[in-house]
C-alpha cells in the first residue's frame, strides 16, 4: 500500500508540478486570490481591457525578463526590422539567458526580436537597446517616456532593456496587463510570442530556439506571452489565450515556482472562459441620436468611432443605452463600461430676412400684424394700379403708331 501511494504522489508532482494544488471544474468557475501563489496577480480581456479578476494588482514588484514585452513591442515599433546591429562587447558578455551573440556578430533587428521574446536572451535585449539609443541607460529612459505615452502606465520604472536585478527596476501586475495587452495589438509582436519553434543559426550558435513560454504547447488556445526569473523577483508569467472572439491575459508576479506561476495563469485563464465573454455592442459608425434639449425638436447625432465590445457574463444580453453625456453605456450583470462617442450637432438654421424677423417679433400684437397686413395689401394694389396704367399708355402709343403709318 505504501508503494501504491508514493506512486500516486509522484505521479501527481509530475503532472502538477512540486505542491502544486490540482484544480477541480468547480474551483475554475470561482476564483479567490487565497487560491493563487502569486504575491500579485490580474486577469483582464484582452478586447475590451475590462478587469475581471485581481490580487494585490497596485502593488509594486520586480519584474524580471517579462520586461522584454516592453523591449520588444518598442523595438517593433520604434525600429527597422531590416536594420543590421552590430553586438557589442557589453551585449556579448551580459550575464543569463542568452542566444550567445558573438562579439562583432551583424544581425538583423528582427532575428533579435525573436530571440528576445522566444528564448528570452539577454545579450538580444542590450544589443537592441544599444541600436536603438546608443546606451542602455538612453534607451531605459525613452521606454519609459514611450510606456507613459503610449500605454499610459502610472506604475512602472524600467532601468534596462531585459529586466536583470535593480532596485529601480519595477511594475505591477496592472501596469504589465496594459503593456501586455498593448503589445499583443501588435501583429508582428503577436506572430512572435506565438512562435513555438525557430531554426536559430548565429555566428557561435546554431540550434533551434524553443519558445520558454510552455503554455503554447500546454493550453488550448495560448497566444503568447512571456515568463521571467531571478532570485529577487522570483517566477513571474504573463500569458494569453483566445477561443472564438473572446480572448484574455493573466498576469502573476512573484511566484514560488515556475510550476506555481503556470498554475496560476492557468486558473486565471479557465476562470475568464469559463464565466465571461466577449461581445460586439456597436459597429464603428453606429448612430444614437437624442433631443438636444426638452421641447427641442432639434436632435444631436453620436456615432462610435470603432467597433466597440464588452465582455460580459457567459449567457447575459448586454443592455446598451445612449446617456445625457453622450457615451455608449454598456451593462451586463455586475460588468458595465462607458465609451465615449463622436458627437454632431444639428447644423445651424438659415438666417430669415430683417422684415421676416420684424413680422415674426411683432406677431404677438394683433395691431401691428394687421397694419403689417394692409401696408402688404396697399403695396400690391399699387404695384397692378401701375403696371395697368403702363399696359393702357403702351397700347395708346402703338396705337398712334398705326394711324400715323395707314396715312
Amino acid at each position: 500500500m505504501r508503494i501504491l501511494l508514493a506512486c500516486l504522489l509522484a505521479l501527481a508532482t509530475a503532472l502538477f508540478g512540486p505542491g502544486t494544488p490540482m484544480a477541480s471544474a468547480e474551483d475554475a468557475v470561482k476564483l479567490s486570490p487565497d487560491a493563487l501563489s502569486g504575491e500579485s496577480a490580474i486577469l483582464i480581456d484582452a478586447t475590451t481591457g475590462q478587469v475581471l479578476f485581481e490580487k494585490n494588482p497596485h502593488e509594486r514588484l520586480y519584474p524580471a525578463s517579462i520586461t522584454k514585452i516592453a523591449t520588444g513591442i518598442y523595438a517593433i515599433e520604434k525600429g527597422n526590422p531590416d536594420d543590421i546591429v552590430t553586438v557589442s562587447k557589453k551585449a556579448r558578455y551580459e550575464e543569463g539567458t542568452r542566444v550567445y551573440l558573438g562579439e562583432g556578430e551583424q544581425v538583423p533587428l528582427r532575428k533579435l526580436e525573436y530571440g528576445l521574446l522566444m528564448h528570452s536572451g539577454n545579450d538580444a535585449a542590450t544589443a537592441i537597446a544599444e541600436h536603438m539609443s546608443q546606451t542602455t541607460e538612453r534607451f531605459a529612459e525613452e521606454l519609459n517616456a514611450y510606456l507613459r505615452e503610449k500605454v499610459g502606465v502610472t506604475e512602472t520604472h524600467f532601468a534596462n532593456a531585459h529586466g536583470l536585478h535593480d532596485p529601480n527596476h519595477y511594475t505591477t501586475a496592472s501596469d504589465m496587463a496594459k503593456i501586455a495587452r498593448y503589445a499583443m495589438r501588435n501583429p508582428t509582436f503577436r506572430e512572435i510570442v506565438g512562435t513555438n519553434r525557430l531554426p536559430w543559426n548565429g555566428r557561435e550558435w546554431k540550434s533551434e530556439l524553443i519558445n520558454h513560454n510552455k503554455l503554447l504547447r500546454e493550453y488550448e488556445g495560448a497566444t503568447g506571452i512571456k515568463n521571467g526569473f531571478t532570485d529577487q523577483a522570483m517566477h513571474t508569467l504573463v500569458g494569453s489565450a483566445k477561443r472564438g472572439n473572446t480572448e484574455f491575459i493573466a498576469v502573476t508576479m512573484k511566484a514560488g515556482s515556475s510550476a506555481y506561476a503556470y498554475h496560476d495563469v492557468t486558473r486565471m485563464l479557465d476562470y475568464g472562459f469559463a464565466n465571461f465573454e466577449t461581445k460586439q455592442v456597436a459597429a464603428s459608425g453606429k448612430a444614437y441620436t437624442r433631443s438636444a434639449e426638452p421641447g427641442n425638436a432639434n436632435v444631436i447625432t453620436y456615432t462610435a468611432m470603432d467597433d466597440l465590445y464588452a465582455t460580459v457574463p457567459k449567457g447575459t444580453e448586454p443592455q446598451v443605452e445612449l446617456t445625457q453625456s453622450g457615451q455608449l453605456h454598456v451593462q451586463a450583470g455586475n460588468l458595465e463600461i462607458a465609451y465615449p462617442l463622436l458627437r454632431h450637432d444639428p447644423p445651424p438654421a438659415p438666417e430669415k430676412p430683417q422684415m421676416i424677423q420684424a413680422a415674426e417679433s411683432h406677431s404677438e400684437h394683433p395691431d401691428v400684424q394687421y397694419a403689417l397686413m394692409f401696408v402688404w395689401l396697399g403695396l400690391n394694389l399699387f404695384m397692378i394700379y401701375f403696371m395697368v396704367r403702363r399696359a393702357r399708355r403702351m397700347r395708346n402709343v402703338r396705337n398712334r403708331n398705326l394711324q400715323r403709318r395707314a396715312y
